[in-house]
C-alpha cells in the first residue's frame, strides 16, 4: 500500500481532493449504515416508536430525523422482528428481508454527506496550505483554525439543504409543494429562516472539528516518530483518526444533545443520547473517512508525479 506524505498532499489538485473526500464518504457510509440500521431496529423492538413521533438516525456522517408513520414507513424501522441481539438481528434481517435492507438508510445519507464532506475536507486542506505559508508549517494552531473555518463554511452552505431534507422526510411533498412551502416560509420569516438550527449545529461541529484536527495532526506526527516512519501509513492515519474522533466526541457530547433537541422540537420528539452510541458511530466514521481520504490524496499525488515525469 502506498505511503502518504504531507509534502505530497499539496500536489493533489482541488478536484482530486474532492474526489478523495467523495470516496471517503461513500466507503464510510457503506460500512456504518448497516450498523445503525441494526441499532435502530433493536431500539424499535424494545421501545416502539409511536405514530407522529420521530427518532434521530445517525451513522457517523449525518443525522437524519425520521418521523414514524403507519403504512409507508421507513425501511430501517418498520419491521421490528424478534431479535435477541446485534448478531441475531444481523442474521435474521439478511435471511428474512435480504441483505439490501441493511443499507436502507444509505440514499439520504449520501445526498447530504457528499456535498458536506467535499466542502469540509477540501476547504481544510486549502486553508491549511494557505495558513502554513503565512504562519509557518510548525504552527500548532493551524489545524484548529483550518478545521474550525472549514466546518463553519460547510455547515453554513449545507444548512438550508438540511432544512429542506427534514421537511421532505416529515411528510411527502412534491417539488412544487416543497417550493411553495419554502417560498411561504421565506416570505413570512425571511431568508434567515432557512438556516434554522444552524447555530446549534455550529456549536457542536466547529468545536468538534477544531479538537479533531488538532489531535489528529499531533497523533499522526507522534506515531510516525514512534514507529520510525518518515511518512504516515494508512494504519497510522486510521488509528489517529479513531483516537482524535473519540476525544472530540466525548468533549462535544453536550452540544450534540442540544443540536438534536433543537432539530426535533417542532415534532415534539423524545431523544435519548449517550456517549456509548456516539463513540460507536463517530470513532469508526472518523477512522475510515480520514484514512480513505489521505490515501486517496496520496494516490493522486503519486499519479501526478508519474504524469509529470513523462516526456
Amino acid at each position: 500500500m502506498a505511503e502518504m506524505s504531507d509534502s505530497n498532499f499539496s500536489k493533489a489538485t482541488v478536484i482530486q481532493q474532492a474526489i478523495a473526500s467523495c470516496c471517503g464518504a461513500i466507503i464510510t457510509s457503506l460500512f456504518l449504515t448497516p450498523l445503525d440500521v441494526i441499532k435502530t431496529r433493536l431500539q424499535a423492538q424494545s421501545n416502539p416508536f409511536p405514530k407522529g413521533k420521530c427518532f434521530v438516525y445517525s451513522n457517523g456522517l449525518m443525522d437524519h430525523i425520521c418521523v414514524c408513520e403507519n403504512g409507508d414507513s421507513k425501511a430501517w424501522y418498520k419491521k421490528t422482528g424478534h431479535f435477541k441481539g446485534t448478531l441475531d438481528a444481523f442474521v435474521k434481517i439478511i435471511q428474512i428481508e435480504g441483505i439490501k435492507s441493511l443499507w436502507s438508510g444509505l440514499p439520504p445519507t449520501l445526498i447530504m454527506a457528499l456535498p458536506t464532506t467535499v466542502i469540509y475536507f477540501t476547504c481544510y486542506d486549502q486553508l491549511s496550505e494557505a495558513l502554513k505559508s503565512r504562519l509557518g508549517k510548525d504552527d500548532g494552531y493551524i489545524p484548529v483554525l483550518a478545521g474550525s473555518l472549514s466546518r463553519f463554511g460547510s455547515v453554513t452552505v449545507v444548512s438550508p439543504l438540511e432544512l429542506i431534507r427534514t421537511r421532505m422526510q416529515y411528510r411527502k411533498l412534491s417539488y412544487k409543494q416543497l417550493y411553495m412551502c419554502v417560498s411561504s416560509k421565506v416570505a413570512t420569516d425571511g431568508w434567515f429562516s432557512l438556516w434554522r438550527g444552524w447555530s446549534s449545529t455550529v456549536l457542536r461541529d466547529v468545536p468538534f472539528s477544531a479538537m479533531y484536527w488538532y489531535n489528529y495532526e499531533r497523533f499522526k506526527k507522534r506515531m510516525c516518530k514512534e514507529f520510525g516512519a518518515h511518512e504516515p501509513t494508512f494504519f497510522i492515519a486510521f488509528t489517529s483518526g479513531a483516537a482524535s474522533g473519540s476525544i472530540a466526541a466525548v468533549i462535544t457530547l453536550p452540544f450534540d444533545v442540544v443540536k438534536t433537541h433543537r432539530q426535533t422540537e417542532l415534532w415534539e420528539s423524545e431523544t435519548l443520547k449517550s456517549i456509548i452510541p456516539r463513540l460507536f458511530k463517530v470513532a469508526p466514521a472518523c477512522a475510515i473517512m480520514i484514512s480513505t481520504y489521505e490515501y486517496g490524496k496520496s494516490f493522486f499525488s503519486h499519479l501526478n508525479e508519474k504524469m509529470n515525469q513523462r516526456p
